[in-house]
């Protein structure tokens, strides 16, 4: 169980996250909606402990995460593996190290040093590339492979470190329909068969309706909605997301990635939600 009580976040004067209140059981894969400056970002990043809370505490089964520091918090991070929006991945080095190098905080500092990988973690880099369809680009720089190419090394990355828990930070904000599509349905399928928990960032309530059992939805640092998608009522939506200028409800095509094909309705892209949001 990942457990949070009281979590608030404040850079300066500014509260981030406000008094975030949740429990989230293993093996369950939840979606966090929002508008941009909602607080998705930065929960997701003191759960991982890349900042820390100013106020509150976080658990996972039983351990305090928000007061581990040295190796506890390196093995924590390991445990609690981090996909980003940007894939933070080494342009210069090829598919198979960068995969590699989710290893490091299994090993020792001699060997990482010496940057030794054994045949078997060779073997299980090329078998996570392989699941996600992208072992024919191995030793191919990272680079020179497309965002959606580079998102699902990423994601070979995470699974190197045999993680409890993965948390995806706008994991397609930056893909085409179709890379979005295959992005969450590797995460779906970790998810599923792995049970591991995923706790995603999304802007967009398709996807978050059409992947996520839960939904968490946040609004000016708080949690304002918690429950399965299906209960994402309109006045839910109003609740995350707000009105727009003409105090009408928004429009659910304007927050999709039309990556759902049964629902050849909704045209809209991604890059469509930033202008559409921009009055809010």
């Amino acid at each position: 169980m990942l457990e949070m009580r009281k979590v608030t976040r404040r850079f300066g004067g500014n509260v981030a996250v406000k008094n975030v209140e949740l429990d989230i059981p293993n093996g369950q894969m939840v979606g966090v909606i929002g508008r941009s400056g909602a607080g998705k970002s930065t929960l997701l990043r003191m759960i991982n402990r890349l900042i820390d809370p100013s106020e509150g505490v976080i658990k996972f089964s039983g351990v305090e995460v928000s007061a581990l520091r040295g190796a506890k918090l390196r093995a924590w991070q390991r445990d609690c593996a981090m996909i980003f929006q940007q894939f933070n991945l080494v342009p210069r080095l090829d598919v198979l190290t960068n995969v590699l190098l989710g290893r490091l905080n299994h090993r020792s500092t001699a060997l990482n040093l010496m940057g030794i990988f054994s045949d078997a973690e060779r073997a299980s880099a090329i078998a996570a590339l392989e699941r996600l369809g992208i072992a024919q680009a191995a030793l191919q720089r990272a680079g020179t492979l497309s965002g959606g190419q580079q998102q699902r090394v990423a994601i070979a990355r995470a699974l190197m470190q045999q993680p409890k828990v993965i948390l995806a930070d706008e994991p397609i904000a930056s893909l085409d329909p179709m890379n979005a599509k295959i992005v969450m349905d590797s995460l779906a399928d970790i998810n599923r068969r792995e049970g591991i928990t995923v706790v995603t960032n999304l802007h967009t309530l398709d996807t978050a309706r059409n992947y996520c059992e839960r939904v968490v939805g946040m609004a000016a640092g708080e949690v304002v909605f918690d429950g399965p998608a299906e209960d994402l009522t309109t006045e839910a939506v109003r609740m995350i997301y707000g009105a727009v200028s003409d105090g009408s409800d928004i429009s659910e095509e304007i927050t999709s990635t039309s990556i759902d094909t049964r629902r050849p309705k909704v045209k809209a892209s991604t890059a469509s939600l930033e202008p559409a949001l921009a009055g809010f």
